[in-house]
């Protein structure tokens, strides 16, 4: 709950956000009440576009649904044209400014003099960690909008940012499982109501105006949507790549039997993937419908209620699991697995996620149910594993964040590292880390498991803190 900051004052609640998916789950946890009553906070919605070159991508003011969610808060800020002409993703003001900004934003959004809550997305980033250094005072709540909540934090937090985090905020996208995101700091998970995000997607489709390219008339829907994420941009696959990959999921949908097929391109992605599909569609003898309209992938989903959505790693195929009741199917993880640079990349868990939940299309495994609103759609492997997999992968990745992760990765290596699971790790990484699967020497020992090297380690730290003191005494 948000209590008020004196009698009869406000307390103010800025929101950042920079997606209309993170929007709409922000309604869902405003609708939920999760910060309190509207009457009792001055809500101030603080959007930023983080595209390379914002001018040239589409603004989340103009896409469907945009004007039901920007009514729950009393000021829209665009925080792009606030900071022009610098980019959102690289200004952050100097630490001795940033209380002269916190008095002209207060001023500006007119927040008052009370203690603020401060709600971001990837605090470890701008602009959020930007607004964090800014409003310095402020409770900071965190939501995730999408799978990276169950993946590690990316890099180590300010501590003054840490101490002031009260929570993470998710979407029970796999249900069961629990956020590995900041929980090195201590901070509880607590998730949006699924029906509130339900609610809030229902009432964004309704309003959406008309689409030529989405029919909802029985005899035209599409039996299979196709999600592109733009991994282009991303760096982890070439344009022609990515023409490639979506060519794929057309033909594997046209292999599974359906003849009509709607490709739900990322907001941000160029003309010529809709158009390099068109051949593939043709080659396939299948109908390919394109949405003319900026729309989110949940309203494709509730509007047409297709029969299968195939992607490669996108949170909207866990959305329409878990709250569509549409079958999902992937592609093209496998190879993204070891093609992913760094190993700590944060979209590492996600698509480790998808590769173990969800079947591989191209093998032949597509799921084949009717949409069922009503409950979730299962998908392949108990929770309970796929947790021990999550955590194991988090701790290779950012082993120093996570040390009382390690007992649990080694346990689960020594059982289950082999041909089926070799494609989420990398064998230098776990050598590196003296962890089972890590390349072993002749004698048969993984490295560092020796009794000779592990005396040697301690010589050698030995001898380091003797030199250390030393050098304190010179």
């Amino acid at each position: 709950m948000a209590p008020t900051t004196k009698a009869g004052t406000a307390r103010p609640q800025i929101f950042e956000v920079s997606t209309l998916y993170g929007a709409a789950t922000l309604a869902a946890a405003l609708d939920a009440g999760l910060f309190g009553p509207a009457a009792a906070a001055r809500r101030v919605l603080v959007v930023s576009h983080n595209a390379p070159v914002p001018e040239t991508a589409g603004r989340l003011q103009d896409m469907a649904g945009w004007e039901g969610i920007a009514a729950r808060f009393d000021l829209v800020v665009d925080w792009n044209d606030t900071i022009r002409p610098l980019h959102p993703a690289d200004w952050s003001p100097a630490d001795q400014d940033n209380p002269l900004w916190q008095r002209m934003f207060r001023r500006a959004w007119d927040l008052g003099d009370g203690v603020a809550d401060l709600v971001v997305e990837s605090v470890h980033v701008n602009p959020a960690a930007a607004l964090a250094g800014i409003f310095a005072d402020a409770d900071v709540h965190v939501y995730a909008d999408g799978l990276m909540s169950y993946g590690p934090t990316r890099d180590p937090l300010p501590a003054a940012t840490a101490a002031r985090i009260r929570r993470l905020l998710h979407l029970d996208l796999v249900p069961g499982l629990r956020p590995l995101l900041l929980s090195e700091y201590g901070v509880p998970a607590e998730p949006v109501p699924d029906a509130a995000f339900r609610a809030v997607l229902d009432t964004m489709t309704a309003s959406a105006p008309p689409d030529a390219g989405v029919p909802e008339d029985e005899g035209r829907r599409p039996g299979a949507v196709l999600l592109g994420q733009y991994l282009a941009a991303l760096g982890i696959l070439t344009a022609d790549e990515e023409e490639e990959l979506h060519a794929r999921m057309l033909r594997a949908a046209a292999a599974a039997g359906h003849t009509t097929v709607l490709f739900k391109p990322h907001p941000t992605a160029p003309a010529r993937y809709s158009r390099a599909l068109e051949k593939a569609a043709a080659d396939c003898g299948v109908e390919l419908l394109v949405p003319t309209t900026p729309l989110l992938a949940e309203a494709v989903f509730g509007r047409c209620r297709p029969r299968l959505v195939v992607g490669c790693f996108s949170t909207a195929l866990l959305t329409a699991s878990t709250y569509y009741g549409i079958p999902v199917a992937r592609i093209g993880t496998a190879p993204l697995l070891d093609r992913l640079t760094p190993y700590q990349n944060s979209n590492r868990v996600p698509l480790t996620l998808v590769d173990a939940l969800l079947p591989d299309l191209e093998a032949g495994t597509a799921p084949d149910a009717a949409p069922d609103a009503a409950a979730p759609c299962p998908v392949a492997g108990p929770v309970a594993d796929v947790e021990a997999l999550v955590r194991t992968v988090g701790y290779c990745m950012q082993p120093r964040q996570y040390p009382g992760l390690r007992a649990g990765a080694e346990a689960w290596l020594a059982e289950h590292f082999g041909p089926g699971t070799l494609r989420y790790f990398k064998r230098r990484r776990l050598t590196s880390l003296e962890l089972p699967g890590g390349l072993a020497p002749a004698g048969g020992r993984f490295p560092g498991t020796g009794p000779a090297l592990r005396v040697a380690r301690r010589v050698k730290r030995a001898a380091t803190r003797r030199a250390g003191r030393s050098r304190g005494r010179e």
